[in-house]
């Protein structure tokens, strides 16, 4: 395949990249691999370029994160919209914006007002508001979602492109600085070196220093070394070894470095060392040095600190849970003091003192203790060390040439395949740069760094070969063909400068023969060397060497490939010239049979060489140093990915080499017998060198014959099993074969037939066997178990082979024409297919989870080939599967179902696949939704969850996708779906019978399709029956209650009885209104929020923290310990669980809330308005009676919170929806529905916001519009407002508490005031419709036809006064209820008063009666109890009469209304309207008006009122005549025998009845509020004293005042003036009064007796009162007789006695004086009408004319006994003795005379009958009585001489 391949539509071309060393096969591997098949496979594996398939893993392109704007929910007492814009405005005065300032992000709180507003305006002119889908899953994350299927395929890196798998550390060597001087050059290496196991971790780095002179002016490259760790380790550590040039003999020692005095090098010895280095070519060792990476704290480390001297942070040391006790290294191996500091991101660590080597030093004395202390170097080695950042490098990083770059730029967040957060590569000054080098030249392993310069960062870096991935139990993923020799100790008899030289060799017959190039240099050159040589060991007998050489090896290594070594003495002493080494001896080492050798090699030293000295026979005749001893010991390292370590691995390539080569007998049984072995290979083995063997292995089944195919094919599974099983890390899908099958296959490159169809042969033959019975051993559950490898393999293959037929006859930007199978190869697809659904069928019924594996690779399988063969192909495989897995099966095989489903409708081109046939939609969409709603109907409950989740990750897929953006994608979208909703309204059942998660789910999904839905297609759906309609608008409701908005406080403890039980962990329930999807996105978020992110600036890595706090089992913070412990417990509360999340993700989430619910309810609101379009004009199937859907959502809408852009878009629809159906809403079988949206609209007529107050005005006046327009009047419409008005007080607050304790009137009160207030304001009329959106006309009420306008703002502004009365009496009422228990007159005043403002609403009216008529029963109030009775009673009666449909008439509402005065006739006319659903006149009957009455008998009856039960009895009694009740009516004239015998009982009595007593009370002073100044007159029992009533009220009154102001009773009943009265002292004058008969002469002077009057029983209903006060005109109240004034008072009440409450207001006040005379007369004339009446009065007994004898003896014992100063006598003496009468008029004198002579006649006549009447035991009484007469008769002779002649 061409490199141009990578720009097709499927496949991508990746190229190989190296890391270590070079990558060509230069210059040993580059002979002709023709011959060797096998090496031909392994090259092309490590060098061919990956093939990685672009749509395996599917494409998702999403939109932009949508914005979400905070939605404004307001409340009765909150104003946040004029909150924000007063926020806003002075936010603008204190600063200027900036362009960045965003409105909002997806997950940003926005708090501008403005566009909150404008939410529905600002989407498309088609919709309301913005799509509900967003808010409901507003972190969608497509990749996360799929992770969540069973069995899904996730894509796994490789290694190659994971730069930064596990531990990376970078070292760079910046400067060495000598105390002595720094004069001549200096070479180190540095590598891993793990001190416990002695070993060599990495190859090593090599760096020099060159002194200023010695340069050749320009600037080294500066490298960086980078070295791996899988996961730090104490014992980890950096080993550094520095070398000079060898110190001259005689010359300048190396102690200078470390001598004490003199501290620098003088300047000769700088001469000599400088002319010493120049000529020297070989070094010898200088220095070493031990950095420990890691150590570890024996405590664990709780409160450990890290060292100063530490070059890594234990936060940077990698993920692995190993590092919890790990920190900083706190010293090193020498004496001195390692320290580091900061700079930028990196640790720059300064190692002082480095180890001297004095004399040959082995490794072993790195490890000693004990070993000799020498003085340490006086210098300092500076290295900056780094941990790198984890980078990830996915195949879209890698550009065609095969180079790798991060984009420095990104500093943002991505997601990766897991969906898990992964970083971008850091930049480094720069981007890390990773080459390829091409021809012979390579990566340079050195670098050369200026003493003193200025360290910056290089753009090379070198990666330090990882020895250990020659051992890891991985595959090899690169080239690798290089070994590493070491030599190690040579042992001679005497002491010599000896080095080494090392060369590799191609044969030993011409020793003067050239050596390989082959050697990687040290100095930095560009071309492999011919040979190198070791440090020289200076005057040792056993010299030790630390060198490490790096050799590239040939291909194949022949028996001839050998190194050989050359010992050399050199000489180290100034001449003329440099020292010329002398050649000591050789040593020759055979490759072959040492190159796998791990431990160490001894060899002998050969004096001279010879040619073929390699041969045995020739060996034996050479001459050895040192007697042949093995004196030269080595250790070599091979580390090649080319040549097999195990036997049974190179036995196959060579068997596989002579097969393909036709080298081997035609039946290969060699190559069989080599296949059948590889299950004995073990696992390292066999994982390295995995890839090359696979496809050796596909090509022998492609390409051999049966039995090699069989063969082939059982390996294969046996060693995918075994690779599956030995190297699992717990994945479903082994890494190394997902690596394998996407990047590395693909299919010999078009070299060989496609793999495919033998793959398939093979397989299929091995199914049908095992499917007609026949015996195919354990091996087919192995194929079963790693069915996915083959699948992949097979669609691969087919995939690659359609990519090459069409690339060169494609016209450019065409799809691939799908790829057309071959019948046979197609059948046999089909077949195995259909033979592995029967095992899946078989097995899932045993409950293995292989069938589920297996289900999940065959949906993948069908996955795939949708992409690559004719769709229609694929859906007969579906439609296979469908049949097996027809129905509702059982739950494991249903769950494998919706699995497969789930995973083929997540193909990228799942929206535009066609039906099965030409004429149909799409194929699988169709299923899906049939599958779905059977899953619903499923018992399983886990079942159903996972159905609703698929259809919500599809529908959030196509929403977000880029591709299906326009209109008509989503149309056709929305249209896909649309029979899902056909499916759920014909069987609802089963949509109730989910629980509430997923029928939030189901419906977003179905608001999200009506959405899209265009509006023939909904017409359709509400043309097909009313009941469909019905249970359309019925989802919508559902929708509002699921979605409606409630605040955070109001969360209630969530769980579910229905919710699922998942295995693991469950999420915590943050919200249950969004997603499920969101608690796990807040779950993780609450664990990573206290994490900071990573920057360089911020110096994170080396903050020096604890190293518990990296623990990943460790909660990071207080609240993520909270979230743990709440998610811990089941059914925690939504508020405990918010409170714990950080407050940006309890903002985001309540962001998110606000507006799921906002855009759920204007959807609904935009599909209400259509509907109501379309019944408009009767398209479609409802009830037109009732428009019951629209009343219904209406109602839903009203009773639900709603944000302030919802009532802005409402109002217009809301008219709209009324002029259209106004007749039939306004209609009587409405009336719920109106009631309903009366009360809300009063609802919103409280609220703070003056916007949505506004609205509500305006929606009452649409009301009021329809009912002028329908009915011509307001009548109904203000019985209904009244009503609601009355429920409406009961759930609002009407008063508030202030300051002082006491009781206000509340905001939300003045608000409703206001708003009914502006219901009748014409003024503001138009402002308010404007405002609103409406037309101004749009009140206008003139019927068609006509052209009046039925508007009158007369009669709204008499509606708005009747609301008005009945919130004023509401607000009372609820103003007196703390005192309500205390005070009784007030209480009984608040209920009357809501009577009377109800009192056009019977129900209200009767309600309120009956409640003042319990509260007079408690206080005993009998008499006013039974008028609330009459007047209940009367409210019936009137209605009955107005309907005649009773026994009564006008003449007995009359009757009725003398007995109460209150009954008025005001109820009647609207009575009949009031026919409001629950209230009226249909409740008003007879029965209940009889029951009333009775009521009102007993409570006269109690207050012994018998008049009144008289004329009760005499209303009750033509009921049951009517009723011809005959029984009832017995009872009745029973009942009239017992009261009028009552009445002759207490007119007979000789005390005189007195049924209540009367009295004034003046209200004087500011804190009486509304009373004061106001007079009242109380009525009370009979026995209530004014000393009573004074202490009664005195305690009221003084409980209302604070302890500053005081209370005085004012003692007297004279004539208060209030303004004289002291300012803020309260008073009350209380005074006894006398009720007024109706003719009784209120001019007359005499003193009145009330028991006297005849009248007195008949009629006591009493509306007068007067009370008389005496005064002086010398302003003293008591005088003498001749003094003495009297004012006469006379009071009006605004009703009669008894009446509805305890007390009437006095409305009008009279008053008359009475001189002293007149007075005088008075009282002589009442004394002569009592006797008068007393001797006229018959005895109601007997019937005879007789007086009543105790009455007269009481009286005349009064009138003739004679006292000096008072009675007749005194009168005499004031007015007739002396002087006074003298004063006197003629005619007063006449007057007071005769009065005086009636009342002696009187007398004499009334002591003539006494004597009569009594018996002897009365006859010395009556003696007393003639005595007294006398006696008083002779007196006033003295003053009237007449009398005696009169007399």
């Amino acid at each position: 395949m061409a490199d141009s391949l990578s720009s097709g539509q499927r496949f991508r071309r990746i190229s190989r990249l190296s890391f270590t060393a070079n990558s060509e096969l230069d210059p040993l591997l580059s002979e002709n691999l023709e011959q060797w098949p096998y090496l031909n496979e392994l090259v092309q594996c490590y060098k061919g370029d990956w093939v990685k398939d672009e749509n395996k893993y599917g494409h998702y392109e999403s939109i932009p994160s949508i914005s979400f704007q905070s939605q404004i929910f307001e409340g009765p007492d909150t104003d946040i919209e004029t909150e924000l814009r007063l926020a806003n405005i002075r936010q603008g005065r204190n600063e200027d914006a900036t362009d960045d300032d965003d409105p909002s992000t997806s997950g940003r709180h926005s708090s501008d007002t403005s566009s909150s507003e404008g939410t529905f305006t600002r989407t498309s002119q088609k919709h309301f508001g913005a799509s509900p889908l967003p808010a409901y899953e507003p972190v969608f994350d497509w990749e996360n979602e799929r992770s969540m299927i069973f069995g899904q395929r996730t894509p796994e890196i490789p290694p190659m492109l994971l730069c930064s798998s596990g531990l990376k550390i970078s070292v760079k060597v910046l400067a060495l600085v000598f105390q002595a001087g720094f004069v001549e050059p200096f070479y180190g290496t540095i590598c891993l070196y793990h001190r416990e196991r002695r070993e060599k971790l990495s190859e090593d780095f090599y760096f020099q220093f060159l002194p200023n002179e010695m340069q050749d002016g320009t600037v080294p490259s500066q490298h960086r070394a980078i070295f791996s760790l899988d996961s730090p380790s104490s014992s980890v550590c950096l080993l550094i070894q520095l070398e000079k040039p060898a110190t001259e003999e005689g010359g300048v020692t190396p102690s200078v470095y470390s001598r004490k005095e003199p501290v620098h090098l003088t300047e000769k010895e700088k001469q000599k060392l400088q002319v010493w280095a120049r000529i020297m070519p070989y070094k010898e060792a200088f220095a070493w040095a031990v950095v420990p990476l890691f150590e570890s704290h024996a405590g664990g480390g709780v409160g450990g600190t890290a060292s100063p001297s530490s070059p890594l942070a234990p936060s940077i040391s990698g993920s692995s849970s190993q590092e919890n006790g790990l920190d900083l290294i706190g010293r090193t191996a020498s004496d001195g003091r390692m320290t580091h500091y900061l700079s930028g991101s990196c640790v720059i660590v300064e190692i002082p003192n480095l180890n001297r080597v004095k004399e040959s030093y082995i490794e072993e004395l790195l490890q000693d203790p004990k070993r000799k202390i020498h003085k340490p170097i006086k210098g300092t080695l500076r290295l900056e060390v780094e941990k790198l950042k984890s980078t990830h490098l996915d195949a879209d990083n890698v550009s065609e040439t095969g180079s790798l770059s991060a984009d420095s730029n990104d500093a943002g967040e991505r997601l990766g395949d897991t969906g898990m957060l992964k970083s971008v590569a850091r930049s480094y000054n720069g981007s890390m740069k990773w080459s390829v080098h091409e021809g012979r030249d390579i990566i340079r392993n050195s670098s050369n760094v200026n003493q003193g310069s200025a360290p910056e960062s290089g753009n090379d870096d070198i990666w330090a070969l990882d020895f250990r991935t020659l051992t890891k139990n991985e595959p090899f993923s690169q080239l690798l063909h290089c070994l590493f020799v070491y030599p190690l100790t040579v042992s001679l008899t005497r002491k010599r400068n000896i080095f080494i030289r090392v060369e590799l060799r191609k044969d030993d017959v011409d020793i003067r023969k050239q050596s390989l190039e082959a050697i990687y240099p040290k100095d930095g050159s560009v071309s492999f060397q011919k040979w190198t040589h070791t440090q020289v060991a200076v005057g040792s007998r056993i010299a030790s060497y630390h060198d490490e050489i790096k050799l590239s090896l040939p291909a194949i290594i022949t028996p001839q490939h050998h190194l050989l070594f050359t010992f050399y003495h050199v000489d180290l002493l100034t001449k003329l010239e440099a020292p010329k080494p002398v050649i000591v001896g050789y040593a020759a080492l055979p490759l072959s049979t040492h190159v796998q050798l791990r431990s160490d090699i001894t060899l002998p030293i050969l004096r001279e060489l010879v040619p073929h000295y390699l041969q045995e026979n020739v060996k034996e005749r050479l001459e050895y140093l040192e007697d042949g001893r093995l004196v030269f010991k080595l250790r070599l390292r091979l580390c090649s990915s080319l040549y097999p370590m195990h036997e049974r691995i190179r036995d196959f390539f060579l068997e596989y080499d002579r097969h393909i080569l036709r080298t081997s007998p035609p039946w290969g049984s060699e190559l069989l017998e080599a296949i059948n072995s590889l299950k004995n290979v073990d696992s390292t083995a066999l994982l390295q060198f995995l890839q090359p063997t696979i496809n050796m292995l596909l090509h022998l089944i492609g390409d051999g014959g049966e039995t090699l195919q069989v063969a082939a094919f059982r390996a294969m599974v046996n060693i995918l099993t075994r690779v599956q099983q030995e190297s699992s890390d717990g994945a479903e899908r082994n890494r190394f074969l997902v690596h394998y099958v996407d990047y590395a296959f693909d299919d010999f490159g078009g070299r060989q037939p496609p793999v495919y169809p033998g793959l398939s042969t093979v397989w299929g033959s091995l199914a049908r066997s095992k499917a007609k019975g026949y015996r195919v051993g354990p091996v087919y559950d192995d194929v079963l178990s790693m069915a996915w490898v083959f699948l992949e393999f097979i669609v691969k293959s087919m995939a690659l082979e359609q990519a090459r037929l069409f690339y060169n006859s494609l016209p450019a930007g065409e799809d691939i024409p799908p790829l057309q199978l071959k019948d046979g190869v197609f059948r046999c697809i089909g077949q195995l297919y259909d033979c592995l659904l029967t095992e899946v069928h078989e097995r899932c019924k045993k409950g293995l989870s292989l069938a589920k594996r297996l289900n999940s690779s065959l949906a993948f399988f069908c996955y795939d080939l949708l992409s690559i063969i004719e769709p229609r192909q694929v859906f007969d495989l579906v439609a296979l599967y469908m049949d097996k897995f027809t129905g509702v099966c059982q739950a494991v095989l249903h769950d494998c179902k919706l699995t497969f489903l789930q995973i083929i409708c997540d193909h990228d081109l799942f929206v535009e696949m066609p039906g099965r046939d030409p004429s149909e939609r799409n194929y699988l969409s169709s299923v899906l939704i049939q599958e779905l709603f059977l899953t619903w109907d499923h018992d399983d409950v886990t079942q159903r969850a996972k159905a609703a989740r698929i259809l919500v990750v599809l529908m959030c897929k196509h929403e977000f996708d880029v591709r299906y953006q326009k209109q008509e994608d989503k149309l056709y979208i929305a249209q896909l779906y649309f029979p899902l909703i056909g499916l759920i309204l014909d069987e609802m059942p089963v949509f109730y019978n989910l629980s509430t998660v997923e029928k939030r789910e189901v419906l977003i999904c179905i608001m999200q399709i009506i959405r899209n839905l265009d509006d023939s297609s909904l017409i359709k759906a509400w043309q097909q029956s009313i009941a469909r309609t019905r249970l359309f608008f019925k989802l919508l409701e559902e929708c509002l209650i699921l979605f409606e908005h409630r605040k955070s406080a109001d969360g209630m403890v969530i769980g579910n009885s229905r919710s699922p039980d998942v295995e693991g962990p469950v999420s915590p329930k943050y919200s249950d209104r969004l997603s499920p999807a969101i608690n796990t996105y807040l779950t993780e978020a609450s664990r990573q929020e206290v994490r900071p992110q990573v920057t360089p600036e911020s110096g994170y890595l080396w903050q020096r923290m604890s190293p518990q706090l990296s623990s990943p089992s460790q909660p990071y913070s207080l609240r993520e310990a909270l979230a743990q412990a709440q998610s811990s417990r089941i059914g925690a509360s939504s508020r405990a669980l918010r409170e714990g999340l950080h407050p940006i993700l309890r903002q985001k989430l309540e962001l998110w809330e606000e507006n799921i619910s906002a855009a759920v309810s204007l959807q609904i609101l935009e599909i209400t308005e259509k509907f109501s379009g379309a019944a408009a004009d009767h398209k479609i199937a409802t009830d037109y009676g009732k428009l019951d859907c629209v009343t219904a959502i209406f109602m839903a809408f009203l009773s639900r919170s709603q944000p302030l852009v919802f009532w802005k878009a409402f109002l217009p629809v809301f008219n709209s929806v009324f002029n259209l159906h106004g007749a039939t809403l306004m209609a009587r079988e409405n009336d719920r529905f109106l009631k309903q949206v009366a009360f809300h609209l009063l609802r919103l007529a409280v609220f703070r916001n003056d916007s949505i107050r506004r609205r509500a005005v305006v929606g009452l006046q649409i009301l009021v519009r329809n009912s002028f327009y329908y009915f011509q009047n307001t009548a109904r419409l203000r019985v209904m407002l009244t009503i609601t008005l009355s429920e409406l007080m009961s759930d609002v607050q009407v008063t508030q508490m202030k300051s002082d304790g006491s009781l206000e009137e509340s905001g939300e009160a003045r608000r409703l005031r206001r708003s009914l207030e502006e219901i009748a304001i014409e003024e503001r009329s138009a402002d308010f419709l404007k405002d609103s959106g409406i037309n101004e006309n749009a009140l206008d009420a003139v019927p068609e036809g006509s052209t009046q306008n039925h508007w009158s703002w007369f009669e709204i502004k008499e509606l708005s006064v009747t609301l008005l009365r009945a919130l004023d009496a509401g607000i009372e009422h609820a103003l007196l209820a703390p005192m309500m228990s205390l005070d009784r007159y007030a209480a009984a005043e608040g209920f009357h008063k809501l009577a009377w403002a109800y009192a056009h609403v019977p129900d209200l009216h009767i309600m309120w009666l009956l409640h003042l008529c319990d509260a007079h029963q408690e206080m005993q109030s009998w008499a006013e109890a039974a008028q609330c009775a009459v007047a209940v009673a009367g409210v019936i009666m009137q209605a009955l009469v107005g309907r005649n449909d009773a026994v009564w008439s006008k003449e007995h509402v009359t009757a009725l209304r003398k007995i109460c005065p209150m009954v008025s006739n005001a109820v009647i006319g609207e009575a009949s309207a009031a026919e409001v659903e629950g209230y009226g006149a249909s409740k008003l009957t007879v029965d209940s008006a009889v029951k009333y009455l009775q009521l009102a008998n007993k409570l006269f009856a109690q207050a012994e009122l018998y008049h009144f039960c008289a004329s009760i009895l005499e209303l009750i009694i033509p009921v049951y005549k009517s009723r011809r009740a005959f029984g009832q009516l017995a009872k009745c004239h029973t009942s009239l025998t017992n009261i009028y015998e009552s009445i002759l009982e207490q007119e007979s009595s000789p005390i005189p009845f007195t049924d209540a007593t009367y009295y004034r009370v003046g209200f004087y002073g500011d804190r009486f509020g509304k009373l004061d100044r106001k007079e009242y007159i109380y009525r009370e029992a009979r026995d209530v004293r004014l000393g009573d009533i004074m202490e009664k009220l005195s305690h009221i009154y003084e409980s209302r005042l604070d302890s500053s102001q005081t209370l005085h009773v004012i003692p007297d009943s004279r004539q208060v003036n209030a303004d004289e009265l002291q300012s803020g002292v309260s008073y009350l004058q209380i005074t006894s009064v006398d009720p007024v008969m109706e003719d009784e002469d209120l001019d007359s002077r005499k003193e009145r007796i009330l028991s006297l009057s005849s009248g007195t029983v008949r009629g006591r209903v009493f509306d007068r009162f007067l009370f008389d006060t005496p005064f002086t005109k010398n302003g003293k109240s008591q005088g003498g007789l001749e003094d003495q004034w009297k004012r006469r008072t006379v009071l009006q009440t605004e009703g009669s006695f008894p009446a509805l409450v305890n007390r009437l207001l006095v409305v009008k006040s009279d008053s008359r004086e009475f001189s002293p005379i007149e007075n005088a007369i008075g009282m002589i004339e009442t004394r002569t009408t009592a006797l008068r009446n007393e001797l006229e009065e018959p005895r109601s007994s007997e019937g005879d004319q007789l007086p009543r004898l105790q009455s007269l003896q009481r009286i005349l014992q009064g009138s003739v006994a004679v006292q000096v100063n008072s009675g007749v006598l005194g009168v005499c003496t004031a007015f007739l003795s002396g002087e006074p009468a003298t004063r006197l008029r003629s005619q007063e004198l006449q007057q007071l005379i005769a009065a005086l002579l009636e009342f002696m006649a009187v007398c004499k006549r009334a002591i003539r009958v006494h004597s009569r009447l009594i018996g002897e035991e009365d006859q010395d009484f009556h003696t007393q009585l003639v005595n007294g007469f006398q006696s008083l008769t002779a007196e006033l002779s003295h003053y009237i001489p007449a009398i005696l002649s009169e007399l």
